[in-house]
């Protein structure tokens, strides 16, 4: 068993350590809380799953760069930087990371007190907060110009997840693509406009920027007043667009029912909900995208979900080697509804799209 306490000490605390503690359920990393003595500062522990993230040392290096840039920004603001920003703290020999005797990658950062989180934007307010907590994000790293490593090869990349396709449909390896000819003619008829799509993004007709690439609401602390404080878990920050970050708030926030629903009735998008966090994020980011990058805003929630069809339909041809599941039929369960909520956008794109446009004109006005 693990000695968290022995972990920790290879870090620069700022005080005696009282306990470590888990906290959360983490999907990724295992997480603990440690608690210091006398009332002094406590701090988030986490192991980083390595077999997800590679390597570990330069996703620690993006993050820093991020965090830095931030607190620059919220210092001339007259803000708190260790309040409006990640911390991340060092180890004694002044790495952003330590290596345990099993190869195992740690780190800590400040835990940020006397803040409120989401687990779920159930009212437009809460998603307009969202969408104003992914903007101002965007927007204090939009002119971060110091390159990331691509810690995460082919994400959300159309063509890589295509290619990951052919192959496997070629294989067939556990004999489930013969009963599931509607499901591959789902993907088969939307590949060529999400292909245009991603050639705009290959050829920085659409520009590529800083983006989160994790836009849950549970990733914006807020203050007490349910002001936006930060963005935190930065894992997976990366340099691509940011349309990914807007299109995979709106296949998280605007589903009416769950990402595995049996039930596909109650699966659809709620329309109100995209507005209100489209609000709050283009009032955050109208200064600095672009022309291009506004017009395929809505785009972007049809293109992410699409994606997510393909990797759950992808998953279950290929035996559930990559999600956890709970049954037999679990990915195509998530497929389904999935395919559902991209239905459901298809034909509210139109509306979709015409808020948008109208949305920037009165911004701009």
């Amino acid at each position: 068993m693990t000695d968290l306490k022995s972990i920790a000490l290879n870090f620069r605390l700022d005080a005696e350590i009282k306990e470590v503690k888990p906290l959360g359920e983490g999907f990724i990393n295992d997480t603990y809380i440690i608690t210091t003595k006398n009332s002094g500062p406590r701090y988030i522990l986490q192991r980083k799953n390595k077999n997800i993230f590679s390597p570990i040392p330069a996703m620690m290096e993006n993050i820093q760069k991020v965090c830095a840039h931030i607190k620059k920004k919220v210092i001339n603001a007259g803000g708190d930087p260790l309040r409006e920003a990640m911390t991340i703290i060092a180890t004694k020999d002044e790495k952003l990371y330590f290596l345990d005797d099993k190869d195992e990658y740690w780190t800590v950062c400040l835990y940020i007190e006397d803040t409120i989180a989401y687990e779920a934007a159930e009212t437009p307010d809460l998603a307009y907060a969202g969408g104003k907590g992914i903007g101002k994000f965007q927007s204090l790293v939009a002119d971060l110009k110091e390159p990331l490593v691509n810690i995460l090869p082919g994400f959300h990349d159309i063509r890589y997840r295509f290619k990951q396709w052919d192959e496997l449909l070629a294989k067939d390896p556990v004999g489930r693509k013969e009963k599931l000819s509607e499901e591959i003619s789902w993907i088969e008829s939307r590949k060529e406009e999400m292909l245009d799509f991603w050639k705009l993004v290959e050829d920085e007709t659409i520009p590529t920027r800083i983006s989160h690439n994790d836009t849950k609401i549970n990733n914006i602390l807020f203050d007490k007043k349910g002001e936006v404080l930060c963005v935190i878990d930065l894992d997976t920050v990366l340099s691509s667009t940011v349309l990914n970050d807007f299109g995979d708030a709106m296949r998280f926030y605007t589903n009416t029912g769950l990402e595995d629903d049996k039930n596909l009735e109650n699966v659809s998008m709620n329309l109100d909900i995209f507005k209100a966090f489209a609000r709050g994020y283009l009032e955050e980011t109208i200064s600095f995208l672009s022309p291009k990058e506004i017009e395929y805003l809505a785009f972007s929630a049809r293109y992410i979900t699409y994606e997510q069809v393909l990797r759950f339909l992808m998953d279950y041809i290929d035996g559930d080697n990559y999600y956890k599941t709970k049954s037999a039929n679990h990915n195509l369960v998530r497929t389904r509804a999935q395919y559902k909520l991209l239905q459901s956008m298809e034909n509210q794109f139109s509306e979709m799209d015409g808020f948008i446009k109208s949305y920037v004109t009165e911004l701009k006005s």
